[in-house]
């Protein structure tokens, strides 16, 4: 753990976050600057700064849950469709330094404009949408 990253603090539970999937090397939680309600983040629990320092392993387990996860978030917020990001470095516009992979519900009505703004939520509104995600992936195991 790195004692400045916020999601480290996260991944140990020292900060708070609304968790919607968790298995012993991802950890998976509800972004508080959505660009769509239902917008997740998927963290390695070990510290990398980004994908590019990550053993091909490590990566290949964040994005087994990120599979898992995006199908939750679809469900969940009914979207048209399901957006992946992963960016490396300031020039890729990675913000927080610990690899991190964003899964953004799309809907039809954007698909002109490009990414939406990110949008003010309060957090039960998170806490909201985040059981809503959790539910599904928990219904999606039994598959």
């Amino acid at each position: 753990m790195k004692d400045d990253c916020i999601f480290c603090k996260i991944a140990e539970k020292e900060a708070d976050a609304t968790i919607v999937y968790e298995d012993p090397h991802t950890i998976a939680f509800m972004d508080i600057h959505p660009l769509n309600p239902g917008h997740t983040l998927v963290i390695p629990k070990k510290h990398y700064v980004n994908m590019l320092e990550m053993p091909a392993e490590e990566a290949g387990r964040v994005f087994v849950s990120v599979a898992k996860v995006m199908k939750g978030v679809e469900k969940a917020s009914k979207a048209d469709g399901i957006s992946v990001g992963q960016s490396n470095g300031r020039a890729a516009s990675q913000e927080v330094f610990h690899m991190h992979v964003h899964i953004i519900p799309r809907f039809n009505h954007e698909m002109m404009s490009g990414f939406p703004n990110r949008k003010q939520m309060h957090r039960h509104e998170l806490d909201e949408i985040g059981k809503k995600i959790k539910t599904s992936i928990e219904t999606e195991k039994g598959h």
